[in-house]
């Protein structure tokens, strides 16, 4: 495929390009093993070449047939397009309007192969976490894309194209649902079959949104939870000398090499896959690379004692090394590890989310796919023995968290011990990130705001992190009371060393953490530099899912919520319609993301700023709901410092009217009434 222009021309039939199969020297997504009936294969199958007009569905039919057969999913691989995939700027796309241009811009991200964990499977992180459910889709997408007008929508179900529909230009160009499987069928195995079958996808979270900017994202995400685990569990504000381990390198997980250095600590990271470890070893954002465990430890010892600032991979299960750290403690009374917590992708277990440690890497992978329900006991198994280590090192001083990969879910589904005496449905023997770190920063209306320079040049991402820091300054000399002061000097310093970190991978974006007022201020700089011409292109507004307001997940992001509704969707579902009706040009509703298919509804959005007043009033008023939605759920569940943020946004928008609760206080007059 020689031009953009080509991409975006439709499916192509005549000729059919070759069938190159699976690419050699790149990263593959574990064979899935759906279980599939006869006719739910042939189902499939049909399912498949109903994108192929039934002069070359006799060719394409064994070939599809053979990638269900002997990879669990139909991806087509033979219109796996040759040119480079990435992020081009902007203008080289053969759009009607701005807005699918940009549009176009991110989802060829996603599928960079700098950016993709999986990038011919269409998956851009956490193993699963698709942009289309196969190559038919992508071409037809950019194929509307092309054709798009500012009074069309393009509507996307599950990574399928619906189409292109009428609709007027403050619509949103592109509405996107994943996996909106009706409740009582959402299971996991119920969502094998609908993925084989073609019918649905499991998106994540910015995957299949056409969101994500690369592993920068959860870098700056982790450094948050990092120094705040240190100020909460250590009471230090400085991490020198003291050492985090945990586990995972991969699409997301790779960030915490970075994280650990950029906090000054020293982070242990355990891989089991030689790949995607040398792949953050070689982007640099990993110092040093061992697969001894003897010299893994004997550099720790030694890093603890010099107070350097290291990131080691250890390049083996990180089962070995919680039991190694346990050995040392009993054998010698010397505490090695400081702060722990677990990034495996523990949402999709049995599927290379976890690989158990009585099997090498290739081992595993040849069991998962001939014997799953032996591969099932393993995992188990070793999630037994992950957490009996950690509860042992947790006797002294020693704090563990769990990341929100459902790791202590599975961990009690396997029979663990991590309960927690008369807790709640979403309390373990451990806390969530969530619950005692991130969550207080949420209740601020503090969550992963970001941005992407369409033009591609790093010059534009300069200007736009010189106008973020500014105007989070004015913010402070405004005033600010002294929680969001910390929130936002911690967010200053991160954009004033982003570049020297080299944090960008793929498109040229930023990420930080702010609350409704800086983020409005921030869109508001950014739109009038561009009418100015200092930014040479749109920019698009993004976030996380994992926000204020954008997901409900009782084991993650509402695990701090306590009133019985950490189980309910209304927020995250309100966000997505709010979002859309309120100006953003793209919104996405998602089932699953982070913990896993079944456990969380998560949306997000797309905002194109061009320089146009339209485009400021959009970001106004979009944004403020945006971020106030979830505050006010957290107010209403009691949370104390939403309940006093909610208050001054009132103050501040007197548009905006909420139902405040009233503080029931009196334990004995409620157990005075519930008395038979």
């Amino acid at each position: 495929m020689s031009s953009l222009q080509a991409l975006c021309s439709g499916l192509p039939l005549r000729p059919l390009p070759e069938n190159r199969g699976r690419w050699a020297g790149v990263p593959h997504a574990p064979v899935r093993t759906p279980g599939l009936s006869p006719a739910e294969e042939q189902l499939a199958l049909r399912n498949a070449l109903r994108y192929f007009p039934p002069d070359v569905q006799e060719l394409l039919a064994p070939e599809f047939a053979q990638e269900l057969r002997l990879y669990g999913h139909i991806y087509m691989y033979r219109f796996c397009p040759t040119m480079k995939m990435r992020a081009y700027p902007i203008e080289q796309y053969p759009c009607r309007t701005r807005a699918a241009a940009a549009i176009m811009h991110m989802v060829m991200n996603n599928l960079d192969p700098a950016v993709a964990q999986f990038p011919q499977e269409l998956v851009t992180y956490g193993g699963n976490g698709q942009v289309f459910s196969n190559w038919a889709q992508f071409w037809l997408t950019m194929s509307y894309l092309s054709q798009m007008t500012e009074e069309q929508t393009l509507v996307m179900y599950s990574g399928h194209p619906l189409g292109l529909f009428p609709s007027t230009p403050w619509a949103p160009r592109l509405v996107i649902t994943n996996g909106m499987v009706i409740p009582n069928y959402s299971s996991r195995t119920e969502y094998e079959k609908l993925f084989a079958m073609g019918v649905t996808m499991y998106g994540q979270m910015t995957a299949g949104s056409y969101c994500y900017i690369g592993p920068q994202g959860i870098v700056h995400g982790t450094v948050l939870t990092v120094l705040n685990a240190g100020r909460r569990y250590l009471g230090v504000k400085d991490l020198t000398g003291k050492v985090f381990v945990t586990s995972g390198l991969g699409g997301m997980s790779g960030a915490q090499a970075k994280a650990a250095v950029i906090v000054g600590c020293i982070g242990v990271i355990a891989e089991v896959d030689k790949a995607a470890l040398m792949k953050r070893h070689e982007q640099g954002w990993l110092m040093e690379v061992t697969s001894s465990l003897d010299h893994c430890i004997e550099r720790l010892r030694e890093a603890r004692k010099r107070k350097e600032v290291l990131s080691l991979g250890y390049h083996g299960n990180v089962v070995d090394l919680w039991e190694r750290l346990v050995h040392e403690l009993d054998t010698t009374g010397e505490l090695l590890v400081d702060l722990g917590s677990d990034q495996t992708s523990c949402h999709n277990p049995f599927n290379g989310g976890y690989y158990p440690v009585q099997l090498g890497f290739a081992e595993a992978q040849s069991l998962m796919a001939s014997d799953p329900a032996a591969f099932k006991g393993l995992v188990q198994e070793s999630l037994r023995r992950q957490v009996s280590a950690i509860n042992r090192l947790a006797k002294e001083n020693f704090f563990f968290w769990d990341y929100g990969n459902a790791f202590l879910l599975e961990a009690q589904r396997a029979g663990a011990d991590v309960e927690k005496k008369d807790a709640s449905k979403t309390e373990f023997r451990y806390p969530s990130y969530v619950q005692h770190i991130m969550g207080d920063i949420f209740s601020l209306g503090f969550g992963p705001f970001r941005w992407v320079c369409t033009s591609g040049d790093p010059q534009d991402l300069a200007v736009t992190d010189e106008l973020a820091t500014c105007v989070l300054e004015k913010a402070i000399a405004d005033g600010v009371n002294p929680a969001v002061k910390l929130q936002y000097m911690d967010n200053i310093r991160w954009i004033r060393e982003a570049a020297k970190h080299r944090l960008v991978v793929g498109s040229q974006a930023r990420i930080l953490y702010s609350d409704q007022k800086g983020r409005v201020a921030i869109a508001v700089a950014f739109n009038q530099a561009i009418a100015r011409g200092e930014i040479k292109a749109p920019v698009v507004l993004s976030r996380d899912h994992h926000d204020v307001s954008g997901t409900d997940s009782p084991f993650r992001e509402t695990s701090n919520i306590y009133d019985g509704s950490a189980f309910c969707a209304d927020m995250a579902v309100q966000n997505f319609a709010g979002d859309a009706f309120r100006g953003a040009t793209w919104v996405a509703l998602h089932n699953g993301g982070g913990v896993g298919w079944g456990e969380v509804i998560n949306g997000g959005f797309g905002l194109v700023l061009d320089g146009t007043q339209e485009a400021e009033q959009k970001a106004r008023m979009m944004l403020s709901w945006d971020v106030s939605n979830g505050v006010a759920r957290r107010c209403w569940s009691g949370n104390r410092k939403a309940y006093e943020i909610i208050c001054q946004t009132m103050q501040d928008n007197k548009g905006l009217v909420v139902t405040l609760p009233h503080e029931v206080a009196d334990e004995c007059m409620l157990q005075q009434a519930l008395r038979p």
